[in-house]
């Protein structure tokens, strides 16, 4: 029940009762339906900045969690990358050495995965933390692209090293006249005398100096593709393509006992020693190549000779005279 309210009027000497208005009543209510709200809008407040809701609470956790994942996978992927960087090292540094064959091109390894627009989808789709999940994909697409590499030479690796019988086969690795007293090596791999013009001229073999009719051996397997004959230049010459880059000729020859496209076994007999061509005395200019380079022969004696008889082979070499062909 309300309560009734009454006030004194002094003209009238006595109690009247108060008369409330509707304007009254509605001011009072929306007075206090404001001063509600007012507080709870400040309750709300209150509580949003310094508790947090459910839904919140949940999100936060599950940031943390990719966090966590997304730090995990990262880890994953370092790792894997250094495991494939020590796998490079080991397929340049070691296997490819052992087998001779050149180390991958570093801008071949380290080549980017391209294409601006690469991960275009990504940035179209508006995605939170769009840079954390572009950065891991590039690391992703970069790490398979190595694996891909890596495989690709271990494929190589695997078919050079089936190949490495033939390969040791296919070197020049013995000297190409017997060791006799009769033979010497008369001149080396370098700038020598010219036996006719006198001057100092590039000589790209070694003379060994030996009777005529002194047999010549095959430095190495593979297939003879070059018997000639002249009388000038290298006279009587056989050269054998190896393989592998490999190829040697066998010049100023007193005769031959091969023909074009025999193949030859290191070791057997090509012909003897002779003074063919442009020759001043009776001898076998030999020479070595290497995918079309010719290179000092005196390092490919290596299976023929002892430490002391090739340390003397070397120190015979590298005199400087007079060579005995051209």
């Amino acid at each position: 029940m309300a309560k009734i309210k009454y006030y004194y009027d002094t003209e009238a000497c006595k109690y009247v009762r108060v008369k409330t208005k509707t304007s009254d009543v509605i001011l009072n209510i929306l007075g206090v339906v404001s001063l509600t709200m007012a507080m709870a809008v400040g309750l709300v407040l209150l509580y949003s900045n310094y508790f947090e809701s459910p839904k919140e609470l949940m999100l936060k956790n599950e940031v943390k969690e990719l966090e966590f994942y997304y730090q995990d996978l990262r880890q994953k992927v370092d790792n894997l990358d250094k495991i494939l960087a020590d796998m490079s090292y080991r397929d340049d540094n070691i296997y490819r050495v052992v087998l001779g064959s050149e180390p991958i091109d570093k801008s071949i390894r380290e080549a980017g995965v391209g294409g601006t627009d690469r991960y275009a989808d990504i940035r179209n789709k508006d995605i939170s933390h769009e840079d954390l999940i572009i950065q891991l994909n590039e690391s992703v697409d970069k790490l398979r692209r190595k694996v891909y590499i890596e495989s690709k030479s271990h494929d190589e690796i695997i078919q050079l090293a089936e190949n490495k019988e033939k390969l040791f086969a296919a070197i020049p690795a013995i000297q190409p006249v017997p060791k006799k007293e009769t033979v010497v090596l008369a001149s080396g791999y370098g700038i020598r005398i010219h036996p006719i013009y006198k001057v100092r001229k590039m000589h790209h073999g070694i003379d060994f100096a030996a009777p005529i009719g002194t047999p010549i051996y095959a430095a190495a397997d593979g297939t003879v593709d070059n018997v000639e004959i002249s009388f000038t230049g290298y006279g009587k010459k056989v050269e054998i393509d190896h393989g592998f880059g490999y190829r040697t000729r066998y010049a100023h020859m007193h005769m031959f006992v091969v023909r074009n496209g025999q193949h030859v076994k290191r070791g057997d007999l090509i012909g003897y020693v002779g003074d063919t061509g442009l020759s001043t005395a009776p001898h076998l200019h030999y020479e070595v190549f290497i995918n079309g380079a010719q290179v000092n022969p005196i390092h490919y004696f290596f299976n023929d000779l002892n430490p002391a008889e090739y340390a003397k082979i070397i120190e015979l070499a590298s005199i400087e005279n007079q060579s005995l062909g051209m």
